[in-house]
């Protein structure tokens, strides 16, 4: 198949971050500092924000049976690569400055945010698989990146392995619709009359399961969550927030799109399985969390959580269901970036030395009060408190819920928003918590953030604070990304 010059226009965001990398990789090969290449890796990334606008004027567009970018696509990708720039920025300092050498690290970043957003515009399984295999693989290098530390090395070994049963799984599964369909399109999926009720048979309905299992070790939804605390908890801080992010949002736009187009909803056996899955994954997140006394671990059980909440307008399907999947999906990522952010510049620069006990953060209003103020907010927005992103989300969700009647989701939803909110603001009366004695001690190894690290974390909160007082322009955005999909 010849691509034509809508085909090239289209697809020009994908061919900027792919030619970045490759630009990244040569730059690193001649200037064995990070500073260039940092500055290259936000340039392309820039680049490619800038290349949406114009791929949307000429979508919706299918190029080869394999990806359609139309404004569902477009959306996503723009999302994944704000997060990658803000992670880019965040990774700067944590591995050492300009003095550091750490070209692969953008290499590694650049590709991974490439195969988030090939999964995004997915139509085929074949591209459904490249595209998450290039994520993977570049997450596990990703996660072990400080090779001389203890805890990344063994995170990225647990990833690498969990990873690899998630894509058996995955593959196994497109075998088995394929056997029993003939095609591994989701359209065509779709255009069979009552596939789901009737004809999709043994190999389809257990094929199904398969992928359901696959993604659900993507997302870390319960049962197949046990690895995520553990990664995030091991993982360089910058790295957790892209996992939480890019990871688990390309993975859930996909399976969003493949459910949506291919009408996978009218089978009841699918729909009971996620709902109970959305049930024991929200009031496990939310109680497991109550028990951790670390960071990062806070923060994985309250994503496991999130993913819960978001699962619960994935079910309520219809447009009204999907722009409130995207809302909160939004909301959830600026919300993680901004977490990690301080996170990340609280830490002293390898995961063995970070600073994400929550000993750590006591008094941290006192001694840092701007970065408290940030992870104040972001932590209120988990827990979808008013005048955040987080409220707007959760209500989006909620009225999404009772909009396709279940209730069931809807109390579920409730009770683990309440139990959430006390291990919030159990972080929030630590870091408000004054001692005159351990203050002044703990306030002496602070280390400053850098202005691109600042102004990033006031951008973050700025978007968290203005979309939740202010969301009508951007729902309005959501609608029109939602309206070829639906």
């Amino acid at each position: 198949m010849i691509l034509t010059h809508s085909d090239l226009m289209v697809l020009l965001p994908l061919i900027i971050v792919a030619a970045s990398a490759v630009s990244v990789m040569l730059v690193a090969g001649f200037y064995r500092r990070s500073q260039p290449v940092m500055v290259l890796t936000l340039l392309g990334l820039i680049i490619s924000l800038a290349a949406l606008p114009l791929a949307a004027s000429v979508g919706p567009r299918q190029v080869t049976p394999l990806l359609i970018l139309d404004n569902y696509a477009l959306f996503y990708m723009g999302l994944i690569f704000a997060a990658t720039f803000v992670v880019t920025i965040l990774c700067y300092r944590y591995f050492g400055g300009r003095e550091s050498h750490h070209g692969a690290l953008y290499i590694l970043l650049l590709l991974a945010a490439l195969g988030g957003a090939v999964l995004v515009a997915s139509s085929h399984f074949a591209s459904l698989l490249l595209g998450l295999e290039l994520l993977s693989v570049s997450l596990f290098a990703l996660i072990a990146y400080p090779r001389s530390a203890e805890r990344p090395l063994e995170a990225g070994i647990k990833y690498l392995i969990l990873a690899g049963f998630s894509s058996a799984f995955l593959l196994f599964g497109m075998a088995l619709i394929y056997a029993q369909l003939g095609t591994m399109q989701f359209a065509q999926i779709g255009a069979m009359p009552a596939v789901f009720e009737q004809e999709l048979g043994a190999y389809g309905l257990t094929g199904l399961a398969l992928i359901l299992v696959g993604a659900g070790f993507k997302l870390a939804l319960v049962p197949f969550h046990m690895w995520t605390p553990d990664v995030y908890e091991g993982a360089p801080a910058p790295i957790s927030a892209f996992i939480a992010t890019v990871s688990k949002g390309a993975v859930l736009a996909m399976l969003l799109r493949y459910f949506i187009v291919a009408d996978a909803h009218q089978s009841q056996s699918i729909v009971m399985a996620l709902s109970l899955v959305a049930v024991v994954t929200i009031l496990a997140g939310n109680l497991l969390a109550l028990r951790q006394d670390n960071i990062k671990r806070i923060l994985a059980y309250s994503s496991i959580a999130q993913l819960g909440y978001l699962l619960v307008g994935f079910l309520a399907f219809g447009s009204m269901a999907v722009e409130a999947v995207s809302y909160y999906l939004a909301a959830y990522f600026v919300t993680m970036l901004g977490a990690f952010g301080v996170v990340t510049v609280l830490s002293r620069g390898t995961p063995d030395q970070d600073s994400d006990m929550l000993t750590d953060y006591a008094g941290l209003f006192w001694r840092r009060p701007w970065l408290a103020g940030v992870f104040t907010a972001m932590l209120l927005s988990l827990a979808g408190i008013p005048l955040t992103m987080g409220f707007i989300g959760k209500f989006y969700l909620l009225a999404a819920a009772v909009g396709a009647s279940l209730w069931l989701l809807v109390i579920v939803l409730a009770i683990g928003s309440a139990i959430g909110l006390y291990y919030y603001l159990r972080v929030i009366a630590v870091m408000c918590a004054y001692n005159p004695e351990t203050i002044p001690e703990q306030g002496t190894s602070a280390v400053p953030a850098s202005l691109a690290e600042s102004v990033t974390l006031a951008l973050l909160a700025l978007l968290l604070i203005g979309l939740g007082v202010s969301p009508g322009q951007f729902i309005h955005v959501l609608e029109t990304t939602v309206a070829h999909l639906t």
